[in-house]
């Protein structure tokens, strides 16, 4: 019998959240852990938030989508100017891995999960991007921009074309309230900025959430 399927907002360097999110969860073998982008950066502990996460992968099948956030990260690691990435979360992901100067402070198993992360995740029933889709287009037509970028709040789609459900983060609910219609999910609930950080089974519709500070939601 297969396992579970299990979307993560954006955490945003909340491994507090995250690791109090995993308890409650309890990750079985069989389930499928979808991540969907933005693990780093703003939050006080990035580097933790990707150890946990290779941790991770020895228990369950985990899915990482690339986020805005990682897509910046990259970049600079790629020789990019710094300052974009550094005015909008990356000096608290480098404070984290305790950057003197040197990118080399960076564990390459870090970089390397990273760049394996995908634009998307298609299921029989859903799909997963980061950010946002053109309900038009085929999922592996869609642009960076608009898997990575833009907000449900500047473009809402209409469901896509495909008839599945999409499952997104990036644009917040700064009440920490999970936003659902029937095509669309979006699991961004402003973990960092005083929210929650959500998990929700896409089976059976439950949810979970903790505080940054790792307190779990009643």
């Amino acid at each position: 019998m297969s396992g579970r399927l299990i979307a993560v907002g954006d955490i945003h360097g909340c491994d507090a959240a995250f690791a109090a999110l995993l308890g409650a969860i309890a990750p079985q073998p069989t389930d499928r852990i979808i991540l969907l982008g933005d693990l780093v950066d703003r939050g006080p502990d990035s580097r933790g938030v990707i150890d946990r996460i290779l941790q991770l992968r020895a228990t369950c099948q985990v899915d990482v989508i690339l986020g805005n956030h990682e897509e910046m990260m990259l970049q600079v690691i790629d020789g990019r100017a710094p300052e974009p990435w550094l005015n909008f979360g990356g000096v608290q992901t480098l404070d984290s891995y305790g950057f003197v100067g040197s990118l080399d402070v960076l564990p390459a198993s870090h970089v390397e999960l990273i760049r394996q992360a995908h634009d998307f995740v298609e299921t029989e029933r859903h799909f997963f991007t980061h950010a946002n889709y053109d309900p038009r287009q085929p999922l592996n037509k869609q642009t960076v921009a608009m898997l990575r970028w833009n907000r449900l709040d500047t473009h809402f789609p209409g469901p896509h074309a495909s008839g599945k459900i999409a499952v997104v983060g990036h644009t917040p609910d700064k009440g920490g309230e999970v936003f659902q219609v029937k095509h669309l999910i979006c699991l961004d609930t402003y973990c960092y900025g005083g929210g929650y950080l959500t998990a929700m089974d896409l089976g059976s519709g439950q949810t979970w959430q903790a505080h940054r500070d790792g307190t779990l939601r009643g």
